[in-house]
C-alpha cells in the first residue's frame, strides 16, 4: 500500500505545511498531499512544487462543499500541476477540466457532506456509486472516506475494492495500526493520514488499540516512523 501523508488538520491545509513537508522529505515519504482549503492559491502552488521537486507524488484533495467551489479547486489543481486529484463529488464537471492534463483523478464514492467530510448512505448505495464512478473514462481510482462512515467499515472497504478494478485509497480518521491493517486486508491500494500525525495522536505499534494517547510518541518524525512501521508490519506484500 501507499501511505499518503496529508499536510492537513481537520480537512484544511495547515499554515506551517512547509515545515512538516521537510520532515516527511527527510524520511523519504514518496506520497504527500494537501487540501484545497486552508492556504491561498500561491502557497498551494509553492507547496506542490516543493513536493514534486523532491521526487514525491503530489496530491490535492478536494473537500469543497459546493459545485462551484469544486470546479474552482479542480481548475486550481490543473494550474498548479498536481499529480493526483483526490475527492470531490462532481465528476461530470471535473473530468473536462482534467482532460489532457495527465492528472490522475480519484473522486469520492457515496454521499459526502460536511466539513470535515462525512460519508453517508447504505453500503450497497456506496458500492453502486463506486462502480458507476470507476466506469467513467478519466477516473483512475476512488477516494473512500471509510472511517468517516458509521457502520461496518472494513466490510465497506472490501465491498468497494471487490466491486471495482481500479485502486481505492482509504481516507479520513486513520489513527492507529489496526485501521491500516484493516485497509490492507480489505484490499485498499493506499491510505491517507494527516490530523493524527500532526496532533501526535497516531497509536504506535504496541500501544493500546483504539486508545491513542496524544502524548505517546509526540513529534512528527516519531509519528511518521510509527505509521511507516505499521504499514510494513501489517500490510500484505502486493
Amino acid at each position: 500500500m501507499d501511505f499518503i501523508f496529508m499536510l492537513t488538520r481537520n480537512d484544511r491545509t495547515v499554515e506551517d505545511a512547509m515545515d512538516h513537508l521537510a520532515v516527511a522529505q527527510r524520511l523519504g515519504i514518496a506520497h504527500i498531499g494537501f487540501k484545497d482549503v486552508g492556504l491561498p492559491f500561491d502557497r498551494l502552488r509553492e507547496l506542490s512544487d516543493a513536493i514534486r521537486g523532491s521526487g514525491a507524488t503530489s496530491y490535492l484533495e478536494v473537500v469543497s462543499l459546493d459545485r462551484a467551489s469544486e470546479i474552482a479547486s479542480a481548475r486550481a489543481g490543473a494550474t498548479i500541476g498536481v499529480d493526483v486529484l483526490l475527492g470531490g463529488t462532481h465528476p461530470a464537471d471535473v473530468l473536462p477540466i482534467l482532460a489532457g492534463t495527465g492528472i490522475r483523478y480519484y473522486p469520492f464514492p457515496g454521499q459526502v457532506t460536511g466539513h470535515p467530510s462525512v460519508l453517508h448512505g447504505p453500503a450497497e448505495d456506496i458500492i453502486a456509486s463506486a462502480r458507476a464512478l470507476a466506469d467513467l473514462e478519466g477516473v483512475h481510482g476512488l477516494d473512500l472516506l471509510a472511517w468517516r462512515y458509521d457502520s461496518e467499515v472494513e466490510a465497506l472497504i472490501a465491498g468497494v475494492c471487490g466491486a471495482v478494478r481500479k485502486p481505492v485509497i482509504v481516507a479520513g480518521s486513520i489513527d492507529r495500526p489496526g485501521r491500516i491493517a484493516a485497509a490492507a486486508r480489505a484490499g485498499a491500494a493506499g491510505f491517507t493520514i494527516g490530523t493524527a500525525a500532526l496532533d501526535g495522536a497516531f497509536a504506535p505499534l504496541g500501544s493500546a488499540a483504539g486508545n491513542p494517547d496524544p502524548g505517546d510518541g509526540a513529534g512528527l518524525e516519531t509519528q511518521l516512523r510509527a505509521i511507516l512501521a505499521a504499514m510494513r508490519a501489517r500490510a500484505p506484500v502486493r
